[in-house]
């Protein structure tokens, strides 16, 4: 229990580190599109 709630933390922190900074969003935002087959012709 309390290693899943380490990652869990470590993970929020870390998301919320880099998602202060724009220009980290953006290429975050990037990535994950990268991954969604078909990403470009959804509306």
């Amino acid at each position: 229990m309390n290693g899943k709630k380490l990652a869990m933390t470590t993970a929020v922190l870390g998301a919320a580190y880099l998602l202060r900074n724009k220009d980290s969003r953006q290429k975050l935002m990037r990535q994950f599109q990268g991954l969604i087959p078909n990403s470009e012709k959804r509306p």
